[in-house]
Formats: C-alpha cells, structure tokens, sequence
C-alpha cells in the first residue's frame, strides 16, 4: 500500500510541476503556454478641454497611469480642443475615435469623465456609448467608476441613459411647444412668409392662366397657387 501512496504522489508531483513550467506570466498577464495567449486589450484614451488655455496633460498622465495598472495597451491618445456640446463632426478627436472604433483597431475607449466625453445632452451621448456597444467596443469613465461598461452595472447605466434621453426629448418638445404659443400670443403669424405677389397671381388668374403657367411665371409652387386663389 505504502508502494502505491509513494507513486501517486510522484504522479501528482509530476503534474504539478509540467503544469508550472507550462504557466508563466508575460506582459502582466497569467498565461498558459500549452493554450492560446490571452491578449491584452487594446485602449484608446480620450481627452478633451475647451479652450486652448487649458491643458490636457493632467488628463493624460493620470488616464495612461490608470490603463498601465489595468494592462491595457495604449495604441492612441486623442484630444480635442472644444466645447463638448460640439457634435462628433465639429469635433476631430471624438470623430477619430469613433471612426476607429468601426474599424475594430481598439478593445476599450477610456475618458477622463462622460463631460469631457460628450456635453451635448443625455440623447446625443447614449447614442455615441450605443456606438461603441455596436462595435463591440468597451468604453470607461476613470473619475466616474459606475459609468463603465466593463462591470456589472452596465445594463443599468445604458437604461438609466435611455430614460434621461426620453425625458430630454419630452423637455425640449414642451420648450419648442411654449415657445410657439409665445409668438402666437404676440400676434405674430407662424410658417414661412409670402413671398408670391397676391395681387399679380389673381389677376394671371383672371386673364385665363393656368395654375401651373401661374407658378411657372411667379416662380411659386402650383400648389402655393391654388393656396393662394383659394384663400
């Protein structure tokens, strides 16, 4: 029996040991050299001030600093000189980063903070973060931990967005709604002002024109036309 206890150790010795010789650690990261190698992820750091008095570097040391510790690796570091209520067309930077995100060239996309990401409004920024999501590229805020995809909470952020978003769009429908009944309550009339000489159409009209020789002649729609002989 003694026999049998001493070879089943030797055996258990033997895997243990093939199996640290397989393991070691490479950039960071716990592999195993008889498997495939876990890459690491591939970031994109984003930063962006306001004004050309303001600097990014703080922004940049601290996010590089904060990727290193997670592993990550760097391939770029954009930024952007602008208001963030700028869209991603007036703004190089984020059109750059969401351009490479299509192309699949980076795993995660790190920010300072979703200000510095986008300002311009709950709607505009969950559609950039959908984005991202459909490119199947990871994003991170480093001063605002919650609003991360990479944990478990991201589900919850993206519907708490969603419902900001709705409540933006109920807002800015209930502003442009006051606002017309403002002007109406002024007196002023709405829509597009007339152009079309009344007089000079009516008068085409009585001498035996055609709606559509009148539109043609005043440079007018023939339904402008009809609109305007019919009032």
């Amino acid at each position: 029996m003694g026999v049998y206890r001493k070879g089943y150790r030797k055996i258990r010795e033997n895997h243990a040991q093939k199996n640290a010789e397989n393991c070691c650690q490479k950039n960071g990261r716990l592999f195993d050299s008889s498997k495939m190698e876990i890459k690491k992820m591939r970031c994109v750091i984003y930063t962006r001030v306001s004004t050309e008095d303001q600097t990014v570097e703080n922004q940049i040391s601290q996010l590089k600093e904060y990727a290193e510790h997670q592993n990550w690796n760097i391939i770029d570091i954009v930024s952007d000189v602008a208001s963030g209520g700028k869209s991603a067309n007036e703004r190089s930077g984020l059109k750059k980063v969401l351009a490479m995100a299509r192309q699949r060239k980076y795993d995660v996309l790190l920010f300072w903070s979703l200000d510095r990401f986008s300002r311009e409004g709950s709607r505009k920024t969950l559609e950039y973060l959908t984005k991202l999501d459909d490119f199947q590229v990871k994003w991170h805020s480093y001063t605002e931990e919650y609003i991360s995809s990479l944990g478990i909470f991201a589900d919850a952020i993206i519907s708490l967005m969603a419902c900001l978003a709705k409540q933006e769009r109920i807002r800015i429908s209930e502003r442009t709604k006051a606002g017309l009944e403002r002007v109406r309550s002024r007196g002023k009339k709405l829509g597009r002002p007339q152009t079309a000489d009344v007089a000079a159409i009516r008068e085409l009209r009585q001498q035996g024109f055609s709606l559509a020789q009148i539109a043609l002649r005043c440079n007018i729609s023939r339904a402008r036309v009809h609109q305007i002989l019919s009032a």
